[in-house]
């Protein structure tokens, strides 16, 4: 699959709205593991790597951050993230960082494998290499 932005069902109703994921209904892998990110300092970034195997969708569930990528064949764009009805799928071997947090921004991580240091390319020198 390609990198893509990807709009989940958004129930709108006055009380307040709703939106769900249904796994392989919505996104092409099964949650094995889920993390968030929060807290960031003004200024600060996340991310700087890419995995080898593992599936990712981000999702901005408060506020608001942009995420740089990289590809393989080394084309980059930029997503800014500010609806919790969207999420990023990044492939395998999708360099990414994250950056430009607005205040309280919390954002979800849904990954298709347990952590494993292995599967981690941390050195964009290597990155380009594969």
């Amino acid at each position: 699959m390609k990198i893509e932005l990807l709009k989940f069902p958004k129930i709108q109703d006055p009380r307040g709205n709703l939106t769900f994921l249904q796994n392989n209904d919505q996104f092409p892998f099964e949650i094995e593991r889920v993390f968030w990110t929060y807290d960031v300092p003004g200024g600060g970034q996340r991310g700087g790597h890419a995995y080898k195997s593992q599936q990712e969708i981000i999702i901005a569930l408060s506020g608001a951050f942009d995420v740089i990528v990289e590809n393989s064949s080394g084309e980059i764009t930029k997503f800014h993230l500010n609806r919790s009805y969207y999420g990023l799928y990044l492939p395998p071997n999708s360099w990414r960082h994250m950056e430009n947090f607005s205040t309280n921004s919390l954002g979800l991580h849904l990954s298709s494998s347990k952590f494993n240091e292995e599967d981690y390319i941390r050195s964009k020198e290597e990155f380009k290499k594969a």
